[in-house]
């Protein structure tokens, strides 16, 4: 399959100079068609939507987006629990004819129980994973069946249960999940089609591959993988460390995710493994860069790829070629990196991908 690239639209223009997160904010419609644009322009296949327990409604977001777009997918971001599965099955696959297949789901538990709060949801995280698992369940059976037919579990019970409209994607589109808990990875491992992790070491992102193809291979699957990273590039190396180290010094303002402006560390499992490779180096691998991600406290996308645009592109396919398919790259300058990144980076990386594949395929 060839490399996916996906990025990451906002709905605000950013308020300061480096931008850690872009999914909380009021919502503009002119800024927000002008970034779906600049991302279908610059030869990005999607552009995630995040969640937050404030932020604008991803769905509605996402296919504002698609209207303003003409090839660009959309990775509509998804907190199973809120919405009855039954409705999600119905909500999707209406969304993917409306958009002829542009669309894609992730699946996230919760990043934190004080933000779960925020849309009164109470559950402990253990019994979220469980919930998540019978949700999707629940909307594979809304997607397969062709009769009405009934479902009774911990979480969810339905009688009759049908739908009148299936995806277009077939079976569905994709759904994608992050998170390095046991539940988190038995969820995925189950019902899930792509991993999301955060941008580590390659020797740890090896060992995370084989570990979960294996996990995933007990259910008969064979799962995508994606890699989060933020690229700095710069025309030469040196420019690009010194571009580096002036995002991490504008870093002291908001971080734009209001439930956790006062969070002191990690929130999350995935979050705790970023910044235990933030503990023990400044830089991995060359150029995999880390201060960020200890200076912010790991919440979220942190880790760095830093260099011209020929290294830095030459370190994501160090990924590809472990097996990584999809990377999601975004900048903190979000609407000016994602029209750089079109232009210096990502014909490279698909370019690098096509010749690793053409090799393979020799072979």
């Amino acid at each position: 399959m060839p490399v996916r690239i996906i990025g990451m639209i906002g709905v605000t223009p950013p308020t300061g100079d480096a931008s850690l997160h872009v999914i909380e904010g009021g919502i503009s419609p002119a800024y927000l068609t002008q970034f779906a644009r600049a991302h279908d322009a610059a030869g990005f296949d999607m552009a995630l939507v995040g969640y937050s327990s404030s932020s604008a409604e991803g769905f509605l977001v996402a296919l504002y987006a698609a209207t303003q777009t003409q090839r660009l997918s959309y990775l509509v971001a998804h907190r199973p629990g809120f919405v009855a599965p039954t409705l999600l099955a119905r909500k999707i696959a209406t969304f993917d004819h409306l958009t002829g297949g542009r669309l894609a789901v992730h699946i996230i538990t919760g990043k934190s129980d004080d933000e779960q709060h925020g849309d009164g949801d109470f559950s402990p995280k253990d019994e979220r994973y469980r919930r998540a698992a019978e949700y999707l369940q629940l909307m594979k059976l809304a997607w397969s069946n062709d009769r009405p037919f009934d479902f009774s579990g911990e979480f969810y019970r339905v009688e009759g249960a049908h739908s009148d409209v299936r995806p277009l994607q077939k079976p569905h589109p994709l759904l994608f999940f992050g998170g390095a808990s046991p539940g988190a990875l038995e969820m995925g491992a189950r019902l899930c089609d792509v991993y999301a992790i955060y941008a580590e070491p390659l020797a740890s992102t090896r060992e995370r591959i084989v570990q979960f193809r294996a996990q995933a291979a007990a259910f008969g699957r064979v799962p995508g993988f994606n890699v989060s990273v933020r690229p700095i590039i710069a025309a030469s190396e040196d420019a690009a460390w010194d571009k580096a180290n002036g995002i991490l010094a504008a870093m002291g303002g908001k971080k734009g995710w209001s439930r956790q402006e006062q969070a002191a560390g990690p929130v999350d499992n995935a979050g705790k493994r970023l910044m235990r490779f933030a503990l023990e180096r400044d830089v991995h691998d060359e150029r995999l860069w880390m201060p960020i991600a200890r200076a912010t406290g790991a919440l979220g996308n942190t880790s760095c790829l830093v260099g011209t645009p020929e290294q830095v592109a030459e370190a994501i396919l160090k990924y590809y070629r472990l097996g990584v398919d999809s990377f999601l790259i975004r900048g903190f300058d979000p609407l000016n990196d994602a029209i750089e990144f079109g232009r210096e980076l990502i014909p490279r990386i698909k370019a690098g991908a096509a010749e690793i594949d053409s090799a393979k395929a020799a072979e």
